[in-house]
């Protein structure tokens, strides 16, 4: 019997919105950088009921992490965890297998969902970022109120997303369900082209 070829192919979850480029003003330093965050390593950890002292210490022995508090992220280099609301986080890491042994580890724990492919994360940086964000966020950005370290859940642009802040400079990473990302990247990129916009596939 004759093999059938897989034809099935890896696609970003920013495909047919986003390409690499220079968008809006295009004269000029870009103010505002659009880096396309694809192949993270994502996983939701939900701790059951009774468990939140078993899963720092196990998320301190996996990970070598603490758990962080409300509205908080933690980071080890690259990997980290980033808070999702009332005993819930969101793990993430470059590498995209980082988490493949989590749901063991956790097992009576905490369920462990992997959302590497069910959402959409873009890195936002540039010295217009905050202007341009501050558009259609649902949050104080200024540095008084908001600045790294920082995480929200909140709506942007009527859309649900999870926000934090990586540096001062400032930088945010931005995640989105996959099947809002073309949305959310219409309204971004509307946002951003004023200042002139640099995206980086």
């Amino acid at each position: 019997m004759p093999e059938i070829a897989n034809t099935w192919r890896p696609r970003s979850a920013w495909a047919g919105s986003a390409k690499a480029g220079r968008l809006g003003r295009s004269t000029g330093e870009a103010g505002v950088r659009l880096t396309l965050r694809d192949h993270l390593g994502l996983a939701t950890i939900l701790v059951a009921d009774g468990q939140e002292a078993a899963l720092a210490e196990k998320i301190r022995e996996t990970l070598r992490l603490d758990l962080p508090g409300l509205g908080r992220t933690l980071f080890t280099g690259t990997t980290g965890l980033v808070w999702s609301g009332p005993g819930q986080w969101l793990a993430v890491a470059e590498d995209r297998d980082a988490f493949a042994a989590l749901p063991a580890a956790l097992a009576g724990i905490a369920s462990v969902t992997d959302q590497s492919d069910g959402r959409a994360v873009v890195r936002v940086s540039g010295r217009d970022a905050r202007v341009a964000l501050a558009k259609g966020v649902s949050l104080d950005l200024h540095p008084r109120a908001f600045h790294a370290g920082h995480a929200a859940v909140t709506s942007i642009a009527h859309i649900g997303a999870q926000l934090w802040q990586v540096s001062e400079a400032p930088v945010y990473d931005i995640a989105v369900a996959r099947s809002f990302a073309g949305s959310f990247w219409s309204w971004l990129a509307d946002s951003s082209a004023e200042f002139g916009c640099e995206v980086v596939a």
